[in-house]
């Protein structure tokens, strides 16, 4: 007995690929507008909304590993968005502050994301909004390993 071939367009991995790079055409124009990348971006939350200090814990809060956070802190530095110091505590700590251009960018960043969040989320009623973040996070639990890219 042959198998039927492999329904792509049913295939979960294909689905959420699909609706991720969707959400991103949303998003990234406005990210490229003010010189921000994803990562860039989520960082300039971790720091200024969250207030992390260490790149551990800004990696960690994001989801990428240390090296991409690395890499995209010491391009933000260059770009005048962040600070970056030894621990006062801890010489051997680095400690991540914005600068006041990294706070005006993040400041123009986060109006932006809203609408294009608010664009996605209006596809669905509440109920299919919490039900769907739900299973996302089901779909997650026990894969914690770092990405190296979002």
């Amino acid at each position: 007995m042959m198998k039927a071939p492999y329904d792509l367009h049913t295939a979960l991995g294909y689905l959420l690929t699909l609706t991720a790079r969707h959400g991103e055409r949303r998003f990234e124009p406005a990210l490229k507008s003010l010189n921000l990348t994803r990562i860039t971006w989520c960082i300039l939350i971790a720091t200024g909304s969250e207030r992390l200090r260490n790149p551990s814990d800004i990696a960690s809060f994001i989801g990428i590993d240390r090296t991409a956070t690395s890499r995209a802190l010491r391009q933000m530095e260059a770009q005048g968005l962040i600070t970056r110091q030894s621990g006062q505590k801890d010489g051997r700590r680095t400690e991540v502050a914005l600068t006041t251009a990294g706070r005006q960018k993040l400041a123009k960043a986060d109006p932006l994301a809203r609408s294009a969040r608010s664009e996605t989320e209006a596809r669905l009623t509440p109920g299919e909004l919490t039900e769907l973040t739900r299973l996302l996070e089901k779909l997650r639990e026990g894969d914690d390993a770092p990405l190296k890219m979002l």
